[in-house]
């Protein structure tokens, strides 16, 4: 099994800042991406942002420029910085976690539980 156990997250005032980690562990062979979705009341699961096993990055467009995501290979550990957040940013983020838990086999997705981020105007 593989788990992804979130940090973070909470309530913070427009303009606020929060920060988010998410740690890996149980049976991983290798790690292709990590990243963090979020979801919204009434609307569909969308991607935050992604870092791949090379440090390869790719940002929502709404984030960009606000958003930071980090990790750290070694404890299999993905972070996401939150700056200058807005009420559109509430939602659940999610942990995701791309990768095999034995060689030869096809990549699979997990999910942490999620975390709840508010921010208040």
């Amino acid at each position: 099994q593989v788990q992804l156990v979130e940090s973070g997250g909470g309530s913070v005032q427009a303009g606020g800042s929060l920060s988010l980690s998410c740690a890996a562990s149980g049976s991983i062979f290798s790690i292709n991406a990590m990243g963090w979705y979020r979801q919204a009341p009434g609307k569909q699961r969308e991607l935050v942002a992604r870092i791949t096993s090379d440090g390869s990055t790719n940002y929502a467009d709404s984030v960009k420029g606000r958003f930071t995501i980090s990790r750290d290979n070694a404890k299999n550990t993905v972070y996401l910085q939150m700056n200058s957040l807005q009420p559109e940013d509430t939602a659940v983020y999610y942990c995701n976690l791309e990768g095999r838990r034995r060689i030869y086999t096809v990549p699979e997705d997990y999910w942490g539980q999620g975390t709840q981020v508010r921010v208040s105007s």
